[in-house]
């Protein structure tokens, strides 16, 4: 039976207990099981115990996608995707905003491996296109962009890339399943760093790979020898923590939208990057392809006249940490954080300041969160 997407978070993919009737899926610790008169067998690197397989099954549900693997990171999820459909000689198009744990993996570790990339000039389809070469194999992109907020039109890109005979892949950590589902729109694999509002509480380091059954046994027959599988702990805990995650992402969606029309207003901040405003260049795109929300997270700049040491030692609420996607607001500021490998000038190509700030918004009291970037703005200014 096909089940709403509140109730597939809950009730996909559990395993029943079958001794106890516990309400709960059971976790499955060992990491030996039986080889003999057995149908598979079964092995945590190989991605095929109860809990791995459980929680694949519920995450492939929510995107829409015919099978899942569970990884230990987002990144052993997106080097495992990639390396799995690149080989040396293959070019590869990557858009020239991406998360810059991505960026610093494929420049350091492609030309290793004879493996030729290329970043798109903007993230209209047409930059996509003119960067295509007789040996382009794929097109990989992140939208919402990490940390601007940016908007690809899915559905261009997609047509663009079958009409070439490329696959694509689509980094959909940001809008998470409950805002959007690439695989609706023609893209081939979505990947997530589960790290963020997967887990949602900021205690599971985990990555997913969605997609049909080829392109799924093509990276498994890699992935198995990779060594990124995750863990049967964090599998439990991840299948419980997907449970409330349309509860979450609806919540953080419905701050962010208030906190990012409160920041707009505020005299010290130059820029909001939220794709649910209507002054944001992709609106009407985020607006087609989005859906239940434009997202949790926002970034914002501040003028010249806010000291942003002073701002970050001033807040009460909201934590200055790493990481996004957890019910509690955190924020970082990408030049020290997510984007720290890259060159100033990189970062600025790519629009990104020194005093731009990365908001993840949490579940609390958005009145309490609006005070407490209020309070600590207002001690930062240079009129203070």
């Amino acid at each position: 039976m096909v089940y709403k997407n509140k109730t597939s978070c809950v009730h996909a993919g559990e395993l029943k207990d079958l001794e106890y009737n516990g309400a709960v899926s059971p976790l499955y610790m060992s990491t030996s099981y039986a080889f003999d008169k057995v149908k598979s067998n079964l092995y945590p690197r190989y991605f095929n115990t109860p809990n791995q397989t459980a929680l694949g099954k519920k995450i492939s549900i929510l995107e829409k996608g015919e099978k899942a693997l569970i990884f230990s990171s987002g990144m052993a999820a997106i080097s495992s995707s990639l390396f799995s459909n690149l080989e040396s000689g293959s070019h590869v198009i990557f858009q020239n905003d991406l998360y810059g744990g991505t960026s610093n993996f494929i420049k350091k570790q492609f030309p290793k491996y004879g493996i030729e990339f290329s970043f798109s000039k903007g993230l209209g389809v047409s930059d996509f296109e003119k960067e295509i070469k007789q040996n382009t194999v794929g097109i990989y992109i992140e939208t919402p962009s990490n940390p601007l907020f940016k908007i690809i039109n899915l559905k261009e890109v997609s047509k663009l890339a079958k009409d070439r005979e490329c696959w694509t892949i689509v980094d959909n950590t940001f809008a998470s399943p409950v805002n959007q589902n690439p695989i609706s729109f023609g893209i081939d694999m979505v990947v997530h760093s589960a790290t963020k509002y997967l887990g949602g509480h900021s205690d599971i380091s985990a990555g997913v790979v969605v997609s049909n059954n080829f392109f799924i046994e093509k990276i498994y027959d890699h992935a198995k020898n990779f060594g990124g599988n995750i863990s049967e702990y964090s599998s439990w805990l991840l299948e419980r923590s997907i449970k409330t995650l349309f509860l979450r992402v609806e919540a953080q969606n419905r701050n962010a939208m208030n906190l990012a029309k409160f920041l707009q207003k505020n005299k010290y901040v130059s820029s909001v990057h939220y794709p649910g405003l209507e002054s944001h260049p992709d609106y009407l795109i985020a607006k087609n392809q989005m859906h239940g929300g434009f997202g949790g997270m926002l970034s914002f700049e501040m003028n010249q006249s806010i000291n942003t040491s002073k701002f970050l030692e001033s807040l009460k609420l909201i934590k200055p940490s790493t990481s996004l996607g957890g019910v509690e607001s955190t924020l970082v500021i990408p030049k020290f954080t997510s984007h720290a490998l890259l060159s100033k000038k990189e970062r600025l190509n790519q629009g990104i300041s020194d005093n731009l700030i990365r908001l993840s918004v949490g579940i609390e009291d958005p009145g309490d969160l609006k005070l407490d970037l209020q309070n600590s703005i207002n001690t930062a200014s240079n009129e203070s």
